[in-house]
């Protein structure tokens, strides 16, 4: 039985692409791999220029300063070749930023290292099952990127979820992969539920727009083949509504379970893990191939390329590499990194594929902007905000910068879905009002923090001269008190000798 979440919006089936199989992108001259790919630390790299390094070789981890720190996810090369540099680089994101990037110039030979195959995880204590996981750098690959071993905790988890819903229209990497890999999906989430220590319950969730991937996932789970058995007491497919945004954790996890997630509680809280059905096949891969997480499934898609297709992409791909494999066939105008509702603009076709990286829209004319027009309170926005939040009174704390009071509106609650946005009869940009308010509340707790790092510092200076001062006093006090202990002896000594030469 399916529930339904608050808000939301009936979009546009997936269309435009080829029902092609997934296909490899091959291997580019040139691979550029960013140190951050994760929510969390950097790591920090750990082959120099000039190193030549084999394919699924580790060449960056977490720091050894950091390494108490579990938020990382290491990065390991995708294919073999030589680092030529090590330096900064436009890298995925929103304002454009940069950061430090390992270059490798590959050999075409791609030569792997020596996998470490794990035939039957169950010969393994969860703990050592989760490192595993945790060396071959899987990261959520559904868009957040979060380091997945530190989902796999142990603990009074009753419920996994896997999520394949993939609600955004052209995006179809996940949909592909469930048709065309279910074996590696079932056995992944088989590999997650060992990794939680056996759960009572594990789903794996997919829209009803995608009858092919649910038929093929069926097919695999009902075969009755031993090695394919669930971790989990009960073991099912689910088919959901198509809604947007049925795919985002707290709206699918009220469409299967008709539980409400408390703000500020994380799913675990509620006993319930929710994973990709894309990690859980970076999960069979690590474990039963010993490959690391070295390439993903990107959707190319857009007027612009010629051939809409899926692409079977190494990390640090640059994207011109992916639009000339899609045969680019008109000048681009609007590259769109992301889906329609959720993705922003990239300046440079030469940006690489990160881990979190699952579509490229390429446009050969940019999308239309209508006139902003003034906000006329119509409260559309409200109605379809699936995170229960106001729109509208986001949109003008945002607008005036008053971000201390835009908080007590849950600002951060924004899984910034574009749904608001999309209904507005002003064309408001109000997920940009929003990024931009949360960039400046993140910024000014960074400078808070810095000031009061340095207070702390100004502070122990300030004592630590204090008590050096202190110190010299009382060894300058001890040396006269010296001084005059032995000048007294001494003249103790010399009296005592003339009262001997008297006598």
């Amino acid at each position: 039985m399916n529930y339904n979440f608050s808000g939301g919006l009936v979009l546009e089936k997936k269309g435009g692409l080829t029902q092609e199989k997934i296909v490899s992108a091959g291997i580019p001259p040139f691979l550029v791999v960013p140190l951050l790919q994760h929510i969390g630390i950097a790591t920090m790299p750990i082959v120099k220029v000039g190193d030549h390094v084999l394919k699924g070789q580790m060449i960056a981890e977490c720091g050894s300063e950091k390494c108490s720190v579990p938020m990382s996810a290491p990065i390991h090369a995708p294919s073999s070749g030589t680092v030529v540099a090590i330096e900064k680089r436009p890298v995925p994101h929103p304002s454009g930023l940069e950061d430090v990037c390992i270059l490798i110039e590959t050999d075409g030979k791609d030569e792997w290292i020596v996998a470490d195959i794990i035939d039957d995880c169950t010969h393994l204590l969860p703990d050592v099952l989760r490192h595993k996981i945790a060396q071959a750098g899987i990261v959520g690959l559904g868009g957040a990127g979060f380091p997945s071993h530190l989902k796999l905790q142990v603990g009074d988890i009753h419920t996994l979820i896997l999520n394949g819903a993939e609600c955004e229209p052209l995006i179809s990497c996940d949909d592909h992969l469930m048709r065309e890999r279910p074996i590696e999906v079932i056995i992944g989430a088989r590999i997650l539920a060992y990794a939680l220590g056996g759960v009572k319950r594990c789903i794996i969730a997919i829209e009803d727009n995608k009858p092919h991937a649910y038929q093929a996932l069926k097919a695999v789970a009902d075969s009755g083949l031993d090695h394919l058995h669930i971790a989990a007491e009960k073991f099912e497919i689910v088919q959901v509504p198509t809604r947007y945004p049925a795919g985002g954790e707290q709206q699918l996890i009220k469409v299967l379970l008709n539980q409400e997630l408390p703000k500020k509680m994380l799913p675990r809280q509620l006993g319930i893990v929710v994973h990709n059905v894309g990690t859980a096949a970076a999960v069979f891969r690590a474990v039963k191939l010993g490959q690391p997480l070295i390439s993903r499934i990107v959707t190319v898609t857009g007027n612009a390329v010629e051939t809409r297709q899926n692409l079977e992409t190494l990390l640090g791909t640059p994207m011109d590499y992916l639009l000339k494999k899609s045969n680019l066939n008109k000048d681009l105008m609007q590259l769109i990194l992301g889906g329609p509702m959720m993705g922003f603009n990239v300046s440079s076709t030469e940006l690489p594929i990160v881990k979190t990286t699952n579509c490229l829209i390429a446009l050969s004319q940019p999308i239309e902007k209508s006139q902003n027009l003034p906000c006329i309170r119509c409260g559309s926005c409200e109605q379809v905000c699936p995170a229960n939040l106001l729109p509208q009174q986001l949109y003008w704390y945002a607008r005036a910068k008053d971000f201390e009071k835009i908080q007590d509106y849950h600002l951060f609650e924004c899984i910034e879905c574009g749904c608001c946005a999309y209904v507005c009869p002003s064309q408001l940009p109000l997920v940009q009002f929003y990024r931009y308010a949360k960039s400046e509340i993140r910024g000014q707790v960074q400078e808070k923090l810095k000031a009061q790092q340095a207070k702390q510092r100004f502070e122990f200076r300030e004592f630590r001269l204090d008590r050096e001062k202190a110190e010299r006093a009382a060894r300058h006090q001890q040396a006269g008190d010296k001084k005059a202990f032995l000048a007294a002896a001494v003249a103790r000594k010399q009296a005592a000798a003339q009262k001997s030469e008297d006598a």
